[in-house]
């Protein structure tokens, strides 16, 4: 039987850039299947349901202002010490969500893989898009304390909040691309999931979430150059100069090497994902 009696061939892919973006487009509609499935899973056999988005912000602010404020007296750069710490532990939460969900897709769907086919990309992209749900909603928190905050004029914020669908991007982005790419690789090396769990903890720990860039900057230049590297910390930072007036950060150039390591880590983390599914079913 010849080709074009066919509406679609499915055939094995033989190199390292055979890559059809084209394709995942065309599975749009399992992108929200998967989006609408994360969700139910969500809250599915909870008692308090999506409450939760709103109470784990709340008990870290509380437990953050009340340690590293309160008792280790670190600054928050003239911010009020509570809109500090929502402000980077949402972004950070998001980040680290989209990332912990991302690096077990060969893993936790090997089932599914294993009996139809799909692009495979299309189940960390749907992750990413349903962790979207609790970020906006946690995000909604922080409006609500921002405005008490601006209504007493504790913040002066500037045209840079227009630069939150950017920053979101670039979190989403760059989460998705390292989360593949820890994803390919645990395919083979197993303990590499033993290090991502603490690792990611200690990522937090340099990048400003809590803590202001500008007090590291001051006392510890050795350290302040360090963090630069970070992808990370130039998005939070021109976060909070933009909704606070506060932070480390002067023009949208800044964000240039958050987005030029998005695109690498993408790039590259697309390329082995790529060249991970076709073998990855022998060795998970």
């Amino acid at each position: 039987m010849k080709d074009s009696n066919w509406s679609h061939i499915i055939q094995p892919k033989t190199k390292w850039l055979d890559i059809n973006l084209k394709e995942i487009w065309e599975y749009r509609d399992l992108v929200f299947i998967f989006v609408k499935r994360d969700l139910v899973s969500m809250n599915k056999q909870t008692v308090l349901g999506p409450l939760w988005f709103f109470l784990a912000p709340l008990f870290t602010v509380f437990i953050y202002t009340f340690v590293f404020s309160g008792i280790a007296q670190i600054s928050t750069d003239g911010i009020p010490a509570p809109l500090f710490y929502l402000g980077g532990t949402t972004l950070w939460g998001y980040f680290q969500a989209c990332f912990m969900a991302t690096t077990n897709t060969f893993t936790a769907n090997a089932s599914l893989f294993g009996k139809v086919y799909f692009p495979r990309l299309v189940t960390p992209i749907s992750t990413v898009i349903s962790n979207l749900l609790k970020f906006f909603i946690q995000l909604g928190l922080f409006f609500c304390l921002w405005g008490y905050y601006l209504y007493k004029g504790d913040i002066h914020p500037n045209s840079f909040v227009f630069l939150l669908p950017v920053l979101i991007f670039l979190l989403a982005g760059i989460s998705l691309g390292l989360g593949i790419i820890i994803s390919s690789l645990t395919t083979k090396y197993r303990d590499l999931t033993y290090f991502i769990s603490f690792g990611i903890t200690l990522l937090m720990y340099v990048t400003p979430v809590i803590y202001p860039l500008s007090s590291i900057k001051d006392k510890y230049q050795s350290a302040y150059h360090i963090l630069e590297y970070n992808p990370i910390s130039p998005i939070i930072e021109a976060f909070r100069f933009g909704f606070m007036g506060k932070g480390c950060f002067e023009s949208v150039y800044d964000l240039m090497y958050s987005f030029v390591f998005m695109s690498v880590v993408l790039f590259i983390g697309i390329i082995l994902f790529n060249r991970t599914e076709r073998t990855f079913m022998d060795t998970v």
